[in-house]
């Protein structure tokens, strides 16, 4: 059986230019024509001009969900989790859910919230605590 490598999700954006620089300035992937990739495709995206701002549909909150996410990325350590939400905070991300911990049977999960500027949601959580 062939081995997937990396994969990217597509994002339809109302101003390709505007979340371009998002993406390089405050996310801080690697950006090109129509590629946004951070740490060798850990996290990637693909922003494709939409025909129509009405095209832009980020999802909606689960059953249960506060916040909506339409991408999540995990961090090794708590500690990791908090220098990039100082990272991304210090870059003007706007921040829909501040860090949070959430205690289950296995341990303590934390993560956090960001959005671009078309409103999709971008999680990023860790398991462990150091």
């Amino acid at each position: 059986m062939s081995k997937i490598q990396f994969s990217v999700q597509v994002r339809l954006v109302s101003d390709l230019t505007r979340s371009k620089l998002f993406y390089e300035e405050v996310l801080g992937c690697d950006v090109n024509d129509v590629w946004a990739v951070r740490d060798d495709f850990a996290l990637g995206f693909k922003l494709l001009q939409a025909n129509s701002a009405t095209d832009v549909t980020p999802n909606q909150a689960g059953k249960d969900q506060q916040t909506p996410w339409d991408t999540y990325a995990y961090v090794d350590t708590h500690h990791e989790l908090d220098e990039l939400y100082e990272e991304l905070t210090s870059k003007g991300a706007e921040v829909v859910q501040e860090p949070v911990l959430m205690e289950a049977d296995w341990g303590v999960w934390k993560d956090f919230a960001i959005k671009d500027p078309d409103n999709y949601v971008i999680a990023f959580g860790s398991g462990k605590k150091s």
